[in-house]
Order: C-alpha cells, then structure tokens, then sequence
C-alpha cells in the first residue's frame, strides 16, 4: 500500500546541513529497502493558486486553501506493506528531517 508522508514546517527550505544529511540517509534506506517512490519539496503558501472549475465557473485565486504559520513543506510517497511499517517509516522521516510529519494512506 501506497502512504503520503507530509513534511510540516513554517519556512520553506529550511534544512541545515546535518538534517539534508539525514534526509539524504533516509532516502537512501528507503530506496534500499524497496519503500521508496517520490520525495518532493513543496513552495510556500504564498505561491499557491486556489483554482475552482466546477460547473464552469472558472475561479482562480492567488492563495492557499488553509492559512496560518505551520504547511506542508515537503513530502515523501513510500511503500509499505502494512500501516505499521508505515507508522515507523515516518517516525524516522521526521527524525531525519527533525519536522512534525503528517501520514496519510493513499486511496485507490
């Protein structure tokens, strides 16, 4: 089964070198041990577009859906065979990258 792991933060790019050490590591092992299948950052907030096309109405505003001082900053897609391992893959992804990490499973 397929998880998104959302990386939380309040400024993006914010990694120091030992922590883009340790997300490198924690991609690494990820990869080696066949849970790997995307990691991303993600822009600001204050780049987002909030684009609204239902039943035409062709809405597009410059802003992002929530507001306040915490967003996803990053992401990582892994494999995993069972929600635990999931669990435990993100525990270490958030040591790794030293953020608050959101898991979530994907659907379908």
């Amino acid at each position: 089964m397929r998880y998104v792991i959302f990386v939380i933060d309040d400024t993006t790019n914010s990694a120091n070198g030992n922590e883009i050490a340790a997300i490198d590591a924690f991609n690494d092992a990820l990869r080696a041990n066949g849970h790997w299948v995307l990691a991303v950052g993600i822009a600001a907030p204050s780049r987002a577009t909030l684009i609204d096309n239902r039943d035409g109405i062709r809405e597009s505003v410059a802003r992002s859906l929530l507001s306040g001082s915490d967003y996803y900053s990053g992401l990582w897609i892994i494999n995993a065979p069972t929600e635990e391992i999931a669990h435990a893959l993100a525990m270490e992804g958030s040591r790794a990258c030293n953020r608050r990490v959101e898991l979530r499973p994907l659907l379908g």
